[in-house]
C-alpha cells in the first residue's frame, strides 16, 4: 500500500463496518486500545465513502449490511484500495459466506459470536503481513521468566514448556499484554470469551486456577488476585524487596470469595471466533 502507517509513522488505521452499533463500538474500543485509529460505519455506502477519503490500513467487514452485502463492499474496496487487508465477520453457520468471502479476495474471517482477543490477534497478523502494523508490533510477550509467543502459540516458564488449551492461552495473553494492571472479571469475560457470553462469571476463577496450576505451581507466583477487584500478572521483583524471602507458591483452587461481576465493563474485550467458545467447557 502507498501511504501506509509504517511508512508514514502514524498509527494503523482500521475501518469497522457493522450495522450493530454496540458491537461496532466495542470493536472500535478494542482496536484503539491497541494504539490504532478507528472509524466505524453501519452500511456499505458510508463504508466505501470513508475508505476513499480516509485510506484505512485494514477493514473489519460484516457480511450482512442493510444496503448491500459485504461481498459488494469488498469489490468496491478492491477497486479503491487493492491491497488493503479485509477481515470478514460472518454468522456461525454461514459456511457459504466464508467461502465466498475468501474466494472474492477477503483475507480472513471470524464467526459471530467471536472473542475479541482472537479478532485483534488475527487483525494484527494481517497488518503485520501488509507492512502496516504500528502500535504493538512485538509478538513475544514476557513477564519475569514467563514468555508467550503470539505467533507460534508457545509458552515457556524458565526452561519448561507449558501446554495450554486455546482458552487458557487467550486468557494468559490478555494478562501478559496488561502486566501490573488489575483486570476485572467483566473485562476478562468480554475479552477472552465471546462478547455476548451468557455464562457465569466464576468461569474466570476456574480458568485462573488452571493457569496457576500450570504456570505458578511450585514457583514464585506471577498471577495475583486483588479481592473484589480482579486479577493481574507481574514479575516476582514487584513483590519482593532486595533480600526478601520468596513468596509461597500460589495454590490451584479458584478464589471463591471474590465478588462475581457479570456484564461488559471497562476496556476488556473477547477470545476465539474460530473456536466458537460458548461456556468455558474446554478442559486443560
Amino acid at each position: 500500500m502507498n501511504d501506509n502507517a509504517a511508512s508514514c509513522g502514524r498509527p494503523s488505521r482500521v475501518l469497522v463496518v457493522d450495522d450493530e452499533d454496540a458491537l461496532a463500538d466495542l470493536l472500535s474500543m478494542a482496536l484503539r486500545y491497541e494504539g490504532w485509529e478507528t472509524r466505524a460505519e453501519g452500511d456499505g455506502t458510508s463504508a466505501l465513502r470513508t475508505a476513499r477519503a480516509w485510506r484505512p490500513d485494514a477493514v473489519v467487514l460484516d457480511v450482512m449490511l442493510p444496503d448491500m452485502d459485504g461481498l459488494t463492499v469488498l469489490g468496491g474496496l478492491r477497486r479503491e484500495l487493492p491491497e488493503v487487508p479485509v477481515l470478514f465477520l460472518t454468522a456461525k453457520d454461514a459456511v457459504e459466506d466464508r467461502i465466498a468471502g475468501l474466494t472474492a479476495g477477503g483475507d480472513d474471517y471470524v464467526t459471530k459470536p467471536f472473542s475479541l482477543e482472537e479478532l485483534v490477534a488475527r487483525l494484527r497478523g494481517l497488518l503485520r503481513r501488509s507492512g502496516a502494523l504500528t502500535g504493538r508490533p512485538e509478538s513475544v510477550l514476557q513477564v519475569g521468566d514467563l514468555t508467550l509467543d503470539e505467533e507460534s502459540h508457545e509458552v515457556t516458564r524458565g526452561d519448561t514448556e507449558v501446554q495450554l488449551t486455546a482458552t487458557e492461552f487467550e486468557l494468559l495473553r490478555y494478562l501478559m499484554r496488561n502486566p501490573r494492571r488489575v483486570l476485572s472479571k467483566a473485562q476478562i469475560l468480554d475479552r477472552v470469551w465471546s462478547y455476548d457470553f451468557g455464562g457465569r462469571a466464576n468461569v474466570v476463577e476456574l480458568y485462573i486456577s488452571y493457569l496457576r496450576r500450570k504456570i505458578d505451581a511450585g514457583r514464585t507466583p506471577l498471577i495475583h488476585t486483588r479481592r473484589g477487584a480482579g486479577y493481574l500478572i507481574k514479575p516476582p521483583s514487584d513483590e519482593q524487596s532486595p533480600g526478601a524471602a520468596p513468596q509461597a507458591p500460589v495454590g490451584g483452587e479458584p478464589d471463591a470469595s471474590a465478588r462475581h461481576i457479570v456484564g461488559c465493563g471497562g476496556s476488556g474485550f473477547g477470545g476465539s471466533g474460530a473456536s466458537g467458545r460458548s461456556g468455558g467447557g474446554e478442559r486443560p
